[in-house]
């Protein structure tokens, strides 16, 4: 029965096959020129204001927000799963969807918003740098350069707003040949965020 009950809770909180099927989405819909089509889907994967996106624009939020929730939906859970068991499973997902719902800095949530950001960055220290070993690692499966990430995260991932988000997303781009960061428009405002990588801007492909 407890390994039941683990099964369950493992299938509930991970999110893998849904962050894959998102980004193949997005990738097929840019692919075809459909930006009305990737626009909808913009929401399914970031925050982000997706009537301020051009294609390009669309292709980077993708791909930072897969790197990201790579960390968030797959690495975090298995990580606590191991060290917690369900508890862990079930708690480490609930602090992640409330720092999704509350955690920004906004005028609506910047008093109490503030908490769940700040516990989320807490219990995604050690998932956040385990995915971005993981990425350094991984490099030249996807034809990338190990070297290259582990330059990018330690040279640029310091210049993200988010402790946590910044390893992962550096090492995507330097392990996919990336520029990411920039201006990041969000519903509630924009973010002039530093520069995340030294390669090409992203494509479809990329996702």
């Amino acid at each position: 029965m407890q390994v039941l009950g683990t099964a369950l809770a493992t299938w509930a909180v991970l999110g893998g096959t849904s962050l894959v099927r998102e980004g193949v989405l997005l990738a097929r819909s840019l692919d075809d020129g459909d930006l009305a089509a990737a626009r909808a889907r913009i929401p399914h994967l970031c925050a982000r204001d997706p009537e301020l996106l051009d294609a390009a624009g669309m292709a980077r939020a993708g791909v930072e927000s897969l790197a990201e929730n790579t960390s968030d939906a797959v690495v975090g859970p298995l990580f606590w799963g191991a060290v917690a068991g369900v508890p862990g499973l079930l708690g480490y997902r609930a602090v992640n969807t409330l720092d999704a719902m509350v955690g920004y800095r906004s005028p609506r949530y910047a008093r109490f918003g503030w908490a769940s950001a700040r516990l989320d960055d807490l219990v995604n220290l050690a998932p956040a740098r385990i995915t971005a070993a993981v990425t350094v690692l991984l490099a030249p499966a996807v034809g990338g350069s190990s070297a290259d990430a582990l330059r990018a995260w330690r040279r640029d991932a310091s210049g993200h707003p988010s402790p946590n988000a910044g390893p992962v997303e550096a090492t995507a781009a330097g392990a996919l040949g990336l520029r990411l960061g920039g201006r990041t428009e969000y519903a509630y405002g924009a973010e002039d965020r530093a520069t995340l990588g030294d390669g090409r801007a992203p494509s479809p492909a990329d996702l």
